[in-house]
């Protein structure tokens, strides 16, 4: 069954990684993974949470949201606090980012992680996760040169979703696959292939120990494919184009 854009089962959609999208924060990208759109950005904080004070040694937090307009329905701001879905997003980038730390021994200070969805359409959260570890990147190289403490970043995290749908496994869902599918995964790896996260669910049935595996694969292939364009990234290099599905 051919996918929404005409990708390959196991291609990538267009990925776009805009370094330094945000002029005033300390480490920021502005990340597309075909039409979704979110902004990463990474703020430093001269303070902690109270359970932290006192020790010398930093955190990280991080917060997400969806603006209103985001999807082809005006959602309403969550004014009242994060929801259910809001909060578990958090915490999953949250436990992403920090993953990607060698080190909280960076003063007492708070790394900042904002996710604000611009545009919907699957994938919101594994295009947050791989964007703000570029962000994260650079708010750790700006906390080594103003207060001259060893380079807190340890190494990159990125994440990607795969799912079943009609039967057959594909990489990285859109909305309208995401929507469709019986079964579908969000994988968050630590370079170079060490799991975060592999969050699985069976929308519209159950699956086998081999259909894991295939997804898991995918998955592995994706984030490669990932970590090569966060790298490019921080090197200075634009990254834009859809994919090739090339190991």
């Amino acid at each position: 069954m051919p996918r929404p854009d005409g990708r390959a089962p196991d291609q990538l959609r267009s990925i776009v990684l805009e370094r330094a999208a945000n002029p005033y924060a300390e480490g920021s990208c502005l990340t597309r993974f075909g039409e979704t759109l979110v902004l990463c950005t990474a703020s430093v904080s001269e303070t902690v949470p109270g359970w932290r004070r006192g020790r010398g040694m930093g955190w990280l937090t991080a917060e997400y949201a969806m603006l209103p307009r985001a999807t082809s329905q005006r959602t309403p701001r969550e004014r009242r606090g994060p929801g259910g879905r809001t909060s578990e997003i958090q915490r999953l980038i949250g436990r992403s980012l920090r993953g990607a730390l060698a080190s909280f021994a960076f003063g007492e200070r708070t790394i900042h992680i904002d996710c604000d969805v611009l545009q919907a359409d699957g994938g919101t959260r594994t295009a947050a996760i791989t964007g703000a570890a570029v962000a994260l990147a650079d708010a750790c190289a700006w906390i080594e040169r103003t207060h001259g403490v060893p380079n807190p970043f340890g190494r990159l995290v990125a994440a990607v979703s795969v799912g079943i749908v009609g039967g057959e496994p594909l990489l990285d869902l859109c909305y309208e696959e995401d929507r469709d599918a019986d079964v579908d995964a969000n994988i968050v790896v630590l370079e170079p292939d060490r799991y975060v996260e592999v969050q699985g669910t069976g929308e519209g049935g159950t699956f086998g120990r081999d259909e894991l595996d295939r997804l898991l694969a995918l998955a592995d292939r994706g984030i490669r494919e990932l970590f090569t364009a966060q790298k490019k990234t921080l090197l200075g290099e634009a990254v834009s184009g859809k994919q090739d599905g090339s190991p």
